[in-house]
């Protein structure tokens, strides 16, 4: 039985045509090498899972070739580059092993690549021991700083550096590189089950890429929407189909034991508010052509949005858009939360029956 390799390593990027979701750094960080324009200390920031220490190794790999040659898999330039984990090595004396060791040229390649990973955790004795080497470093090392942090930097490292900023990755390109993962793994999965998955995420490929290894556990080679939010415990987007039915219908006592139900498989109340008004809103894009791409949903999803913002005006959006956005305000500071809740959707569903422009004011 072979081991088992989580695909964020089995997969993880090799060149900078790999990586997903950031064109821009990537297509200057190319640029800059075939130029030679490329500084001596670059620093990485951003949130987690979207590429940082990736686009640091491809790029120490990178820059130990000529211009004319592919990157090969097995020349990996292993002995000039130096990894340090910041967050367990952030003393002064760890520092200065690495300075002494930047004094010496690469025996191979052109230079010697030092990663810092996490580098705002080092100590301010530690930042301030490896200013001078920072500033001025020798012409044969490049040092390239990563950080989810950016803002606990001191500035006189900041002002030494080229700062890269990588941003969240697209629910739509997170949705893509799952798709191509799937097919390689001979794997059937529904486009609305990828797009939960890449939604969840939040932007970080590697989360969203833990996530689906997870739910093939789970559900093995076909990958269903009503799987995904089975095992990520998920409020699927049929119970709001189901609400503003329900709430257009004017039907209060069977919006309150929908929600009786929700409550009692374990959803959180503020959780689905928060959802229904984000359900309003995606309904209210849906009305016009010009926002329909705003909707970050599946292809069978989508459908089903337009067809239900047909059946409901741009007054009632708006208004149910507020009240469920004052029901999310309020949520924290109130005393009887279900309450709460179950207020909002009884004006939620008597919106219509008042002509959709009277405010409930209870």
């Amino acid at each position: 039985m072979e081991p088992f390799i989580v695909s964020a390593r089995k997969y993880r990027p090799q060149t900078f045509d790999d990586v997903v979701g950031q064109k821009a750094i990537t297509t200057t960080l190319e640029s800059a090498i075939q130029n030679n324009h490329l500084a001596q200390a670059l620093l990485f920031t951003g949130p987690r899972g979207i590429g940082k220490t990736t686009c640091a190794r491809i790029l120490a790999k990178r820059i130990n070739q000529d211009n004319n040659e592919e990157i090969s898999l097995d020349e990996d330039f292993a002995f000039n580059i130096f990894e340090l984990d910041a967050a367990s090595n952030n003393s002064v004396d760890d520092i200065r092993n690495l300075t002494d060791q930047v004094r010496i040229p690469p025996q191979t390649g052109h230079y010697k690549v030092y990663i810092i990973d996490e580098v705002h955790m080092l100590s301010q004795a530690a930042f301030n021991a490896f200013l001078k080497t920072l500033e001025e470093p020798p012409a044969h090392a490049i040092f390239i700083l990563a950080t989810t942090e950016k803002h606990k930097i001191i500035p006189t490292i900041l002002s030494r550096c080229q700062i890269f900023d990588f941003k969240r990755i697209g629910v739509k390109d997170i949705k893509d590189y799952l798709h191509k993962i799937a097919e390689k793994e001979n794997i059937n999965a529904e486009d609305d089950a990828l797009h939960i998955i890449a939604q969840k995420a939040d932007g970080a490929l590697r989360d969203a890429l833990s996530i689906f290894d997870r739910v093939v556990s789970f559900s093995g080679k076909e990958l269903t929407r009503q799987a995904v939010t089975e095992n990520l415990n998920v409020l699927d987007y049929e119970a709001y189909f189901k609400t503003t039915d329900l709430l257009l219908a004017n039907d209060i006592p069977s919006v309150l034991v929908q929600f009786n139900d929700i409550l009692n498989k374990g959803f959180d109340a503020h959780h689905y508010i928060m959802g229904l008004a984000s359900h309003f809103r995606d309904l209210l894009v849906a009305k016009d052509k010009a926002t329909v791409a705003l909707l970050e949903v599946g292809d069978a999803a989508k459908k089903r949005y337009l067809e239900q913002s047909e059946k409901t005006s741009v007054n009632f959006l708006i208004e149910a858009i507020n009240l469920s956005n004052e029901c999310d305000l309020k949520y924290k500071t109130s005393k009887n939360q279900r309450l709460l809740v179950e207020l909002t959707l009884m004006q939620l569903a008597s919106l219509t029956k008042m002509g959709e422009k009277k405010n409930l004011n209870l």
